[in-house]
């Protein structure tokens, strides 16, 4: 994995070198602008306002603003006088509790690697993290901007998470409503169809898949082949004017426990329960209670209707032979 930042984590007088290389990597399909006409490549120009002219990189410097149109010209040179001593340094700040920092601090996640000098170092910090579960809040500078950051623990390996600065997140007073009042009913359903709608993260994320992606890429392919594209999948549209919510969650949990009933049914097994498999065997007994009484219950049931049959049948027929001997002996008697 190729470096994108090598310097040293910094805690105490302890010192581990160490690489940074990015966690993530997005496959989005890259494009141009280009003419629609012909698909020449449109290219942007740096050119100078004042000059009207096309202006060389090497010209080219940042500028800043004022409210009374002044513009402060900053070059290269000053830019790199700047103090920055967090420039080749992860400096740790303080170790707390991950629980403590909301996630809408968040941003990049960087894998941490050691440098084959500081892997005892390396592991020191990852083991004594792990010992006290807690993270570690750190300062950092990647180009020119230096940015907060958690050193925390991914896959036994150290992951530099980079956040943003607190007085960047934006309140979010006014944003909640004020006026709107949930039935016990409301409430109670809405909790069925979030608990139907439960999972376990780790199989859910096997299963997400970029679809506009996808449908992406077969365009291009469709285009490059010169084939008639892909037919586009209707887009879903969000309900408006909910009138009736609760039966909206009525239908909701309903569609919800069909959908999943459908997906067991698709993941089960097509064979006997004599050739299923070892470990499907040793289900929990308490699992599998309620489904093996349940089972036992509807195998028994017609079975009771035809013995509690039987019995009916036996019960009149007896019925109508004492009535019939009955007769017969009042039949015999003298007048």
């Amino acid at each position: 994995m190729r470096s994108s930042w090598k310097g040293a984590i910094s805690f105490g007088l302890v010192t581990v070198p160490v690489a940074i290389a990015p966690a993530v990597e997005e496959h989005t399909i890259a494009m141009h602008q280009v003419h629609a006409e012909d698909g020449g490549r449109v290219r942007m120009k740096r050119v100078c306002e004042l000059e009207d002219r096309e202006v060389p990189y090497g010209e080219i410097a940042k500028g800043y603003e004022t409210d009374d149109d002044r513009t402060v010209v900053l070059t290269n040179e000053d830019l790199a006088a700047l103090p920055l001593p967090t420039k080749r340094v992860i400096d740790v700040l303080a170790f707390v509790d991950e629980s403590q920092i909301d996630p809408v601090y968040f941003a990049k996640p960087y894998y941490v690697a050691p440098d084959k000098t500081g892997a005892k170092q390396y592991a020191l910090l990852r083991d004594a993290m792990a010992e006290s579960g807690r993270v570690a809040v750190t300062k950092i500078t990647l180009s020119t901007r230096e940015s907060p950051a958690v050193l925390r623990i991914h896959d036994d390996v150290l992951v530099l998470q980079l956040m943003v600065w607190p007085d960047e997140v934006r309140s979010a007073a006014g944003i909640a409503p004020q006026d709107a009042s949930v039935r016990p009913q409301e409430l109670a359903m809405a909790k069925s169809l979030i608990e139907t709608l439960s999972a376990d993260f780790p199989d859910l994320a096997e299963d997400l898949h970029d679809d506009y992606q996808a449908a992406l890429q077969a365009l291009v392919e469709a285009k490059l082949e010169g084939v008639e594209p892909p037919h586009e999948a209707p887009h879903r549209k969000a309900a408006d004017n909910v009138i009736d919510l609760m039966a909206v969650l009525e239908r909701s949990v309903q569609a919800a426990q069909g959908n999943r009933s459908r997906s067991r049914k698709a993941e089960a097994p097509g064979k006997g329960a004599e050739e299923a498999p070892a470990e499907a065997r040793k289900t929990p007994a308490k699992k599998t209670a309620p489904r093996a009484a349940s089972k036992a219950t509807a195998e028994s049931a017609p079975a009771k209707k035809t013995a509690a049959k039987k019995a009916v049948t036996k019960t009149t027929a007896a019925k109508k032979a004492v009535a019939k001997s009955t007769t017969a002996k009042t039949a015999k008697r003298p007048a």
